[in-house]
């Protein structure tokens, strides 16, 4: 069987190549090289613990059930199970609640392989611009090039595509795979995954379009879709954008005032010595004058028809689009996109949603308002004069609502009235916490807090988190308070040291200390642009204590017999686990939420199936 990593590195090297088509792709979903990768992969995710519509999930996953998957591929009988349809309350509308597909393990298992083809296909091929759902690429690159790119925009268009992941049309997206993938078994295998519906209620839907319902291939299948919007922008950027002389012009008024500035400095210098000294501070009042007045007027004409350009950035179906020209320009880009969404890609722009903003405005995107900046402070340069150096430049901001919805989310605030109409704020003690150990409550509020900060430290005023620190500070303090039913006076004596709230708590390596959360909100500003690697993370060879190592071996962990039949015995968390039986006992002792077991054994698990 040829290793996973040389077949994926061969089809990266002809990914660049757009005439050359990729041929005998299906084969590999007979190599069982392939199925011990995706199964390594896929049981990192407690997910993989969820059961399907065919109640299994990877407890029991043996090479026998993988050659069985294997020979319904090969006789072409396999089809996917519909994906079995749950619904979660919305974070920022618990009333609302959003379906969530569940495939069945063996259907993970093969969109787990298609997704690593697909992506040593696609990867090396996609936009700069587009950063989600990608390896190396995150929320944070995606608004750190916004910061980057963005400087002296004038308009920007917030792009909103209505229910776009259940809107790709199924045609299309074949369509676009041709183009690159000529083999019919393979691109067959897709249109089961895409066809293959969700039950809900026990009740089946057909899927006439969308990405497959909770498939593991979802999200590159969405790139790659998508992807024909990042190519119709750039190509649309070579047309767009207009700069008719190497460098940009400034007004009149503002060459106007530097020549001034220059003249009225020659002559200051000529007065230096001349023992004219009044007329010498006169010269210079003047020079500082022309130099105010140069730093409070534009430099470059509102409406340079000579000037003209287009930036855009993608995060899956989120994108912006920043314009350096007139209003009408953007007006015409936002048709132009519409258009072809439409037309090309069958995908309905949100009319409501998606609108033309003034860059001196708060434009929401990804979670930050980002503005241009508007201010004219000034910063000497190495040639001694001032600039506006932060003039159009982009900032990043924490939005209010995101801090203070998260502190009404963990319930950990009260807003009452006063008859005056003021609001007072007051932190709450948590009572779902209550009955964890001290040590689990600390690590909840330092999870929380690190949380929201890791997220928002690209912003300019990251600081403000102090007021979600504090409300969160004191409502940990109150729920420790009305734990062991004291006050917050006694609490802090009892667990304060050197100032910082501390736990104390065992380990087996004895007794460790943990405190709360004192290291401040700092801006920082750490992501950089490089040439990464996006290529899917694989394996030369399975470790022998790997998932896919253990499986191979053929030897019981219970035991110590030697077998082919050898099944993986899995559980969704170690912190269930009680030690009821020599199975639980020895997955406690050597911290593994698995073990390999010959059939017997597997047998009188109590999680077997």
């Amino acid at each position: 069987m040829r290793n996973p990593s040389y077949v994926l590195e061969n089809l990266r090297k002809h990914a660049c190549k757009e005439d050359y088509k990729y041929e005998r792709l299906y084969r590999n979903l007979y190599n069982s090289e392939f199925y011990l990768e995706a199964y390594t992969n896929i049981a990192r995710s407690q997910g993989s613990m969820t059961a399907g519509i065919d109640g299994m999930t990877l407890d029991g996953m043996s090479l026998p059930r993988i050659e069985r998957l294997i020979g319904k591929l090969k006789d072409h009988s396999y089809q996917p199970n519909p994906a079995r349809r749950e619904y979660i309350e919305k974070k920022n509308d618990p009333s609302k609640k959003r379906p969530l597909g569940i495939p069945s393990s063996n259907d993970k298992l093969i969109q787990e392989i298609v997704r690593l083809i697909l992506e040593a296909i696609y990867e090396p091929t996609f936009s700069p611009k587009s950063h989600g759902f990608r390896a190396n690429h995150s929320c944070h690159t995606a608004l750190a090039q916004v910061k980057m790119t963005f400087n002296g925009v004038k308009w920007v268009i917030e792009g909103d595509i209505k229910a776009c992941f259940d809107s790709i049309d199924h045609h299309v997206l074949v369509d676009i795979l041709r183009k690159r993938i000529k083999d019919e078994y393979f691109i067959a295998l897709i249109w089961k995954m895409l066809k293959a519906g969700y039950m809900d209620q026990w009740t089946y839907h057909n899927t006439y379009s969308g990405s497959p319902q909770g498939s593991g291939c979802s999200p590159i299948l969405a790139n790659i879709y998508l992807n024909e919007l990042d190519r119709f922008m750039a190509a649309y950027k070579t047309e767009f954008d207009v700069q008719a002389v190497e460098k940009r012009k400034c007004t009149y008024e503002y060459r106007r005032t530097i020549c001034k500035t220059y003249r009225r400095g020659v002559k200051a210098k000529k007065l230096q010595f001349s023992g004219d000294y009044a007329k010498r501070k006169a010269v210079i009042q003047e020079i500082k004058a022309l130099q105010q007045n140069r730093l409070n007027m534009p430099a470059y004409p509102v409406f340079d028809q000579d000037y003209r350009k287009i930036q855009y950035n993608r995060y899956a179906d989120d994108f912006v689009i920043g314009i350096i020209g007139s209003k009408q320009d953007a007006q015409r880009v936002k048709d132009d996109v519409r258009d072809f969404l439409h037309n090309r890609l069958k995908l309905t722009l949100s009319e409501e949603k998606t609108k033309i903003t003034h860059s001196s405005e708060l434009i929401r995107y990804l979670g930050y308002d980002f503005t241009m900046s508007r201010t004219k402070d000034t910063k000497r340069g190495q040639d001694g004069k001032l600039y506006r150096c932060w003039y159009g430049r982009v900032k990043l901001y924490v939005p209010h609502d995101k801090w203070f919805g998260k502190l009404l989310e963990y319930k950990a605030l009260k807003i009452s009235k006063e008859k005056s109409g003021k609001e007072r704020w007051k932190a709450l003690h948590r009572g779902y916490l209550m009955n964890r150990d001290d040590i689990a409550i600390l690590s909840k509020y330092n999870a929380e807090i690190r949380g929201i900060y890791n997220y928002y430290w690209l912003a300019e005023n990251a600081t403000v988190l102090n007021d979600f620190y504090y409300i969160m500070k004191v409502s940990m303090y109150k729920t420790f308070a009305a734990k062991y039913k004291s006050s917050l006076k006694k609490m802090a004596a009892k667990y304060e040291k050197n100032g910082v709230f501390t736990v104390e708590y065992e380990t087996k390596s004895g007794s460790k200390e943990r405190e709360f959360y004192h290291k401040g909100f700092n801006q920082k500003e750490e992501i950089l642009f490089h040439d990464i690697d996006t290529l899917p993370e694989y394996r030369s060879q399975h470790r022998p204590n790997s998932l896919a190592g253990r499986l191979k071996a053929g030897k019981c962990e219970m035991c110590g017999a030697q077998t082919k039949d050898i099944r993986m015995h899995h559980v969704k968390r170690l912190k269930d686990l009680t030690g009821k039986d020599d199975f639980e006992v020895i997955m406690m002792e050597k911290r593994r939420k698995s073990l390999a077991l010959c059939s017997d054994c597997f047998e009188k698990t109590t999680h077997s199936p």
